[in-house]
């Protein structure tokens, strides 16, 4: 008997350049072997020279797109990124809840690197309140993190960690602040059970990063649900997003920040 493909449920907005959100989800998902599906929160103008415009779906919208995937096909692995309204992220809570929902991986998407804003006031409490709890990681870039921990942007490894350790403190079972943003080599911090875990990486010479937090905590998804450690998940999803990186220009899409190449590995 054929073994089970695992199921991924990604929960974010739609970005009709494909290079982040629930295409970006897809597409790793696709890439790391799962089958994926989606349920949309919100609709984007957007492409690589950024974000025009958003607009968020009704949360009832949101929660029965939800249901209809968790009443039949069971999610492996959950991957939530945008949700743009504090009503939209109780919306998902309640539904995730009451399913029992496992391997949740939230990438709080708040801020985009260009463009107009994602998240409506009120979402950073909104997130930590319901959805903390509920998370197996948490995967903040350093702006996301200062914003949820109401704390100074970190500039060090070891303010990484105190801000991980604090949205632990809040419900998370771990956090993983990323430091993409840092001056000299990247580091992402993970704070789990009381311990602290610096992860290195490297620079990667290319302008086309856009959707990377999406691929990164999709790709760790991806590994949770085949019943990877979280450690192995991280490590894996992170020596994926390099080479996604390094074929990146290979693609040659926009005038701006383009996405990483997906498939790199895939296609010759």
């Amino acid at each position: 008997m054929p073994l089970k493909i695992p199921r991924l449920l990604s929960i974010a907005g739609s970005d009709p350049s494909g290079g982040a959100g629930v295409q970006a989800d897809l597409k790793t998902f696709s890439a790391f072997g799962c089958y994926g599906m989606a349920a949309i929160t919100a609709l984007t103008a957007q492409n690589t020279r950024g974000v025009t415009a958003a607009y968020p779906v009704a949360p009832d919208i949101v929660a029965v797109q939800i249901e209809a995937v968790m009443s039949d096909i069971s999610p492996d692995a959950i991957k939530i990124g945008m949700l743009a309204t504090p009503d939209i992220a109780r919306a998902v809570a309640e539904t995730l809840a009451r399913h029992e929902a496992r391997n949740i991986v939230l990438d709080p998407v708040l801020v985009p690197t260009q463009g107009v804003s994602l998240a409506c006031a009120g979402l950073e409490a909104a997130l930590v309140a319901n959805l903390l709890p509920l998370a197996r990681l948490v995967t903040p870039n350093l702006y996301e993190a200062s914003a949820l921990t109401q704390t100074p942007l970190a500039g060090n490894a070891d303010q990484m960690a105190a801000q991980a350790r604090r949205l632990c403190e809040a419900g998370a079972r771990a956090a993983l602040v990323k430091g993409g943003d840092l001056s000299g080599e990247p580091v992402d911090v993970l704070f789990e059970a009381g311990e602290k875990r610096v992860f290195h990486g490297r620079r990667i010479a290319t302008r086309h990063t856009h959707g990377t937090g999406c691929a990164l905590s999709s790709a760790i998804a991806c590994e949770l649900a085949k019943g990877a450690p979280l450690i192995d998940a991280i490590a894996t999803a992170k020596a994926w997003l390099e080479g996604a990186l390094e074929a990146a220009d290979s693609l040659r899409l926009g005038d701006g920040r383009g996405p990483p190449h997906h498939f790199f590995a895939l296609w010759r």
